[in-house]
């Protein structure tokens, strides 16, 4: 079998691919490695669980529950919130481990487990493959040392995290936003609760929609993946912007006041000049991935601010920005992670600090955002192949050069393996559209052919 962990943890079809039996086991096996590497020491060890609102989160949560305090762990239960609250309350509450049940962007029927080290942090692939041996070797019968009496875990509603979370945001706001008319997408989400309130603390004036989960409509033609809903409401009540997460709320779209789709690569360029204006932007350099649009590279070039790319996944964004001390980084799907506020990606936060310029600026977001021009970018996802012979096959790797001689200096081609879906990405970049469209097509068509 392939490694269970991907770029984001663990994801399947729940009751199917992730079913209660692994999340139990998992969680268990998660407790043993993070004993063996010494996080429990001379303590009691404490973790936090929090799920979004999918109906499968209800059992994988109590399955999770029970594993860890089957191994000694005590739980709180800090119920729906976004994974961001979650890696948050991890650190502010001393907890050994955090956990957090979504796949996020995917469709209801999916789910997945999350886990967060000590401090809020997302655990090292080391220490995920440990976990995945363990979790293997439980599974084939290798026996394992179960407490009992006083040493099993205790679990613990914990219904302080949601103030927690709120005040935590608006604590770091650099300004309030009053004046300012924004519409939100929940994606019927973990951050229905916690968003509409964050905002409107700050002053401003908030229409929601998408804000009533019921743990089947999660990411149903709403959030951060479907904007058509956003960019009518913002029309239709004269809003100054909008801004939309995903199931998790762990990474955060815009929509200006006119309509116009505002991604994370121009919420980037908009939040590094802000951020540089205040001198809290390090070493004047944003850290995004190689899917970043040309057009961002070229106008933090212009602004003279220093971009690092990485591979695609904000583990590795967050990754670089923790080994040289960087304030900003994220991806163009909108996860932005702020690494003096936030531990990982965090579209509620991002949203404020996206509105808290407009305001402060007086400027109007389509304005702020023009600090870059998008060049034409398609992205086309190829399912079901085998993604794991993408940097192998010779007939691909003759197609991608055919397409790069062809688009020369003025575009770029990217194939890559998803971490968390089973398809391959081909993204094409040309400074015509037709043209970006014709080579992504044929790209695409090589996929197929080659992998399928």
């Amino acid at each position: 079998m392939g490694r269970l962990f991907g770029t984001d943890g663990v994801r399947g079809v729940a009751n199917a691919d992730l079913t209660a039996e692994m999340a139990l086991g998992l969680s268990v096996a998660a407790a043993h490695v993070l004993a063996e590497a010494g996080t429990f020491a001379g303590h009691r060890p404490k973790a936090v669980v929090g799920r979004d609102p999918r109906a499968s989160g209800e059992f994988l949560e109590a399955a999770v529950a029970a594993g860890l305090a089957s191994a000694g762990v005590d739980v709180l239960m800090v119920g729906v919130l976004p994974t961001p609250a979650v890696a948050h309350l991890t650190g502010t509450l001393g907890a050994d481990l955090g956990v957090m049940l979504s796949a996020s962007h995917n469709a209801m029927p999916d789910n997945g487990i999350k886990f967060f080290a000590r401090g809020g942090h997302k655990l090292a692939d080391e220490l995920e493959d440990r976990i995945e041996a363990v979790y293997e070797s439980h599974r084939h019968g290798e026996p394992w040392q179960r407490p009992t009496g006083a040493g099993v875990g205790r679990l613990r509603p914990y219904d302080e995290g949601f103030e927690q979370y709120v005040g935590h945001l608006l604590s770091v706001l650099p300004n309030r936003l009053d004046g300012l008319k924004i519409v939100l997408d929940e994606a019927h989400g973990a951050a229905a609760g916690v968003s509409p309130e964050a905002f409107t603390r700050a002053g401003a004036q908030v229409v929601t929609i998408g804000a009533e989960p019921d743990g089947l409509n999660i990411n149903d033609g709403c959030g951060s993946t479907h904007l058509g809903l956003l960019k009518a409401a913002v029309v239709e009540h004269g809003a100054d912007l909008g801004i939309a997460h995903d199931g998790d709320a762990d990474r955060c779209l815009a929509v200006d006041h006119t309509g116009e789709e505002v991604d994370g690569d121009q919420i980037l360029a908009v939040l590094a000049l802000a951020m540089r204006e205040r001198s809290a932007l390090r070493a004047d350099t944003v850290v995004a991935t190689v899917m970043s649009n040309l057009g961002f590279k070229l106008g933090m070039e212009k602004a003279g601010i220093q971009l690092v790319q990485t591979a695609v996944g904000d583990r590795y964004v967050l990754e670089e920005m923790k080994r040289h001390g960087y304030a900003l980084g994220g991806e163009q799907s909108g996860h932005v992670i702020v690494l003096d506020h936030a531990t990982t990606g965090d579209g509620t936060l991002t949203g404020l600090l996206l509105a808290a310029r407009v305001a402060q600026s007086g400027r109007s977001l389509r304005e702020l955002a023009s600090v870059m021009e998008r060049l034409p970018q398609v992205l086309i996802n190829v399912p079901d192949v085998d993604k794991s012979r993408v940097r192998t096959s010779a007939d691909l790797a003759a197609a991608v050069s055919e397409a790069e001689r062809e688009l020369g200096s003025t575009g770029r081609v990217l194939l890559r393996p998803s971490g968390t879906e089973p398809l391959v990405r081909v993204m094409v970049e040309a400074a015509d559209i037709e043209q970006a469209r014709a080579v992504a097509g044929r790209l695409a068509d090589a996929v197929k052919s080659a992998l399928g």
